[in-house]
């Protein structure tokens, strides 16, 4: 039996800050309402670089770090709902921006989940020990927004983060569960990037805009109601109970919504830290580039449960039981 080991982890943020103040000169909002709100105080907006650049940078970080060569890894995935293009995709042009020449790569789009998706295919795709992967959440959701809509405009920022894993034939790093979830019925609730068909044969008559729409209501329903069982479900098919976790690494949507869910689960929001006052939702990129800054800081260390939670658009939900 292989395991899969988180060997290296990595982040990269544009280095362009937009404050809640900053977004006063373009709608009609305040700092106030964002934060009471959303928990947002900043979010960082790329200004010449697009989500193919923060792929790369962040898996460039990985192999340094691990000491690891472009040739020895065997996929790259790439978690994003902000691709350069429809194609090639973004995992693509980080593999030929690294010449990572064994490696096979691919994107995943399963917007805010995305991260916890792709690992867990990742996961699938370890079969011998000492191979490598590399998993990224990258987007540029700055492109999907109307810069008008105060709505959805003041949610989101742009980031990149991302893991290294390998296979391990032995130890007591693994995956100890997962429960992904897709309720398509809803997936009205939340969209972005439509593409109108202009074809010459087309009628014309298409009024959609690729711009974020939201139903926020429904959305903060969804995420207070599933999120919660699923990772219960992932509980306890790990035969774990919440006071078995170490962190709890939640998708940085709302600072509300991580509120309700610690509320919820019946635990100190101290398990569940959060970087959603800095970045904004970061999307796919959110979960890794936390789970970055905690390893950094070493509040995630080896052999520490952890759960990794993404939700969102489709309508998604990703939950990932981790022995680190």
């Amino acid at each position: 039996m292989v395991r899969m080991v988180i060997k290296e982890t990595a982040h990269y943020i544009p280095k362009r800050v937009v404050s809640n103040d900053d977004l006063t000169m373009y709608m009609d909002t305040s700092d106030e309402w964002i934060k009471t709100r959303t928990g947002i105080e900043n979010r960082h907006i790329v200004t010449s670089e697009n989500t193919s650049d923060l792929a790369i940078k962040v898996a460039q970080t990985l192999l340094i770090k691990s000491n690891v060569s472009a040739e020895q890894i065997s996929f790259i995935i790439v978690a994003t709902m902000s691709p350069d293009y429809t194609t090639p995709s973004v995992a693509a042009q980080v593999q030929g921006a690294l010449q990572a020449s064994n490696a096979f790569a691919f994107d995943v789009n399963a917007a805010c989940s995305g991260f916890t998706y792709a690992l867990s295919i990742a996961n699938r795709m370890l079969t011998k020990p000492s191979q490598y992967g590399i998993v990224v959440g990258a987007e540029v959701l700055s492109k999907l927004v109307d810069w008008q809509d105060r709505t959805t405009a003041v949610l989101f920022g742009d980031g990149a983060g991302g893991v290294l894993i390998q296979g391990q034939a032995e130890g007591n790093q693994q995956v100890l569960a997962e429960d992904l979830v897709t309720l398509g019925e809803k997936s009205n609730s939340l969209k972005a990037g439509y593409r109108l068909n202009e074809n010459i044969f087309s009628d014309k008559n298409d009024t959609q805009t690729g711009y974020f729409e939201m139903v926020g209501r429904n959305i903060y329903a969804f995420a207070t109601r599933e999120v919660p069982k699923s990772i219960k479900r992932a509980l306890a098919r790990a035969n774990l109970t919440v006071n078995d976790i170490d962190k709890f690494v939640i998708h940085q949507a709302n600072g509300r919504i991580i509120e309700k869910l610690a509320k919820e689960l019946g635990l100190a929001k101290t398990l569940f830290p959060t970087n959603v006052a800095k970045y904004g939702n970061t999307s796919a990129a959110s979960i890794p580039i936390l789970l970055d800054e905690l390893v950094q800081a070493n509040e995630i260390t080896i052999g520490d449960t952890i759960v990794m939670v993404g939700f969102g658009g489709g309508l998604t939900v990703g939950t990932m039981i981790i022995k680190y």
